[in-house]
């Protein structure tokens, strides 16, 4: 069995939703990673550069402030930096009273990927 390993850092999330006008394709509830969303799923996006930081495609994530456990399902647009994105399904009005906002997130890290 392994050992659960939570890492944690500070990062602006704002919200999505699965629209046409916010994704600009055919099929809004698909990813970049090629996942399907539906709404009420606990599913982030995050930017590339959190990729590389460890918070790859099906990490687990816990943002302070909300209840449960999220899973890294889409990734960003190259533009963005130290960002994550909440999905909100098709509740645009939640994810604008959502806005943007600064909040410490914990993403769980496999033991083989530290670096002793």
């Amino acid at each position: 069995m392994r050992e659960e390993i939570w890492d944690s850092l500070m990062v602006t999330a704002s919200a999505f939703n699965s629209t046409s006008a916010q994704t600009g394709t055919a099929n809004p509830r698909l990813t970049a990673w090629g996942d399907t969303i539906i709404p009420g799923m606990n599913v982030i996006a995050v930017s590339r550069d959190l990729i590389k930081r460890g918070l790859k495609h099906n990490t687990s994530v816990k943002i302070e402030g909300l209840e449960g456990v999220f899973i890294v399902k889409d990734k960003m647009h190259y533009r963005w930096n130290n960002k994550i994105d909440i999905y909100m399904g098709e509740d645009v009005q939640k994810a604008r009273e959502w806005g943007r906002k600064k909040v410490k997130i914990y993403y769980q890290v496999l033991p083989d990927s530290l670096q002793l």
